[in-house]
């Protein structure tokens, strides 16, 4: 009898805890194939290896995301820093209704873009955009419209120079460039899919930005954090084949309040400790420097990861 007894309290444990021992964190993301999506599935990776089952899910876009990780949903996506601001604040395309439990986990790595345009085209400039056809309305993405008014604007441009196409999410965005339905295209440098469609089209080219005082004055009213950096060639940059001039603008690891302090610790010790594995799934983690993690950001980092920050000596908020 006792030993039954013990059998029946040693099953009675053990299911209670395999619970938590199975603990599989939620992982939004925006759709395959883009930027977003592939950070997600290096970051997933990592965890893994490190004792932290994740499970990526794509959704049409970051605007569908964060309110999941918000309302605890999802435990983390990934997103830009426009975007985490105006969902924690309940600002702009969330205006009336904020999302009060996001919390940063930590800043990974600027973000590289600006309008492209095929290879042999006769458009040199953003300001030869003028009267063509451009994505527009990401209705999924909501931040988008203003990072490529942003870029309009860096070219002396407004939207009403342009003949706007309306696109849910950057994926659609792509494929009617490909099929010749929009002229310019945005993409996010280095995703999977401009290499797609760099092949699919003969080859994509990226225009350039200014650095001009003034012209970067009139990028920053539509996307206050962007600034612009030369990137030169690379194999993993599509559509770069000289030194050019983009838009960028930092990417971030965001969770819910929601998600235990000691897992957001993990996470971020786990993303901190392994750049060189990150940089093995997606080239684009070579820009990634977990000394800055915890740079300032307009809203606040989980306690958790705030922990390990401190513990390293790189705590900034």
């Amino acid at each position: 009898m006792k030993a039954i007894v013990s059998s029946l309290v040693s099953l009675a444990l053990a299911v209670a805890a395999a619970p938590l021992q199975a603990q599989v964190l939620g992982f939004g993301t925006a759709p395959q194939g883009s930027i977003g999506y592939n950070m997600a599935s290096a970051i997933a990776k990592v965890l893994a290896e490190n004792g932290l089952q994740s499970r990526v899910q794509p959704y049409s876009g970051s605007s569908a995301v964060l309110p999941l990780v918000s309302s605890g949903e999802l435990d983390l996506s990934v997103c830009n820093v426009l975007e985490i601001e105006e969902a924690s604040k309940g600002e702009g395309p969330y205006n009336g209704r904020k999302q009060a439990n996001l919390r940063v986990l930590g800043v990974i790595f600027p973000l590289l873009s600006s309008l492209f345009v095929r290879k042999d085209s006769s458009i040199k400039t953003i300001a030869d955009l003028k009267g063509k056809r451009i994505p527009a309305g990401f209705s999924a993405q909501v931040t988008l419209d203003r990072i490529i008014d942003g870029i309009l604007a860096n070219g002396g441009l407004e939207r009403k120079d342009i003949v706007p196409v309306l696109v849910p999410n950057v994926i659609r965005g792509a494929d009617d460039f490909a099929e010749g339905k929009i002229d310019g295209g945005f993409f996010a440098l280095g995703a999977a899919k401009v290499l797609e469609v760099h092949k699919s089209v003969g080859g994509i080219r990226y225009l350039p930005l200014s650095d001009d005082p003034q012209a970067v004055a009139r990028m920053k009213k539509h996307m206050a954090y962007s600034y612009v950096v030369e990137v030169k060639p690379s194999p993993a940059y599509a559509g770069v084949d000289v030194p050019t001039k983009l838009m960028a603008y930092d990417y971030l690891i965001a969770v819910g309040s929601h998600v235990k302090d000691d897992v957001a610790y993990k996470i971020a010790k786990a993303v901190y400790e392994n750049k060189p594995k990150l940089i093995e799934s997606l080239g684009a983690f070579r820009g990634f420097d977990p000394n800055a993690m915890n740079r300032a950001m307009p809203a606040a980092f989980h306690p958790g990861a705030m922990k390990f920050y401190k513990e390293k000596g790189i705590a900034r908020q």
